[in-house]
């Protein structure tokens, strides 16, 4: 077994709970939708007004 499938394999067995018999049959859409990072989101303008309010710029000399 090559070493990337040793480590999809421990991580759906580990990480995930799902038994090597179940990992064998996942598709590989499946297998990607479990694994695949979560959208970063979007900082919106009210997001910037609060962090700009509450990490102010401090002035410099």
């Amino acid at each position: 077994m090559k070493a990337h499938w040793r480590a999809a394999l421990r991580l759906a067995a580990l990480g995930l709970g799902i038994p090597p018999e179940a990992f064998w049959r996942l598709p590989l859409a499946e297998w990607r939708a479990l694994t695949e990072a979560p959208a970063a989101s979007v900082l919106n303008r009210a997001a910037l007004d609060a962090l700009i309010a509450r990490f102010p710029d401090e002035e410099t000399r």
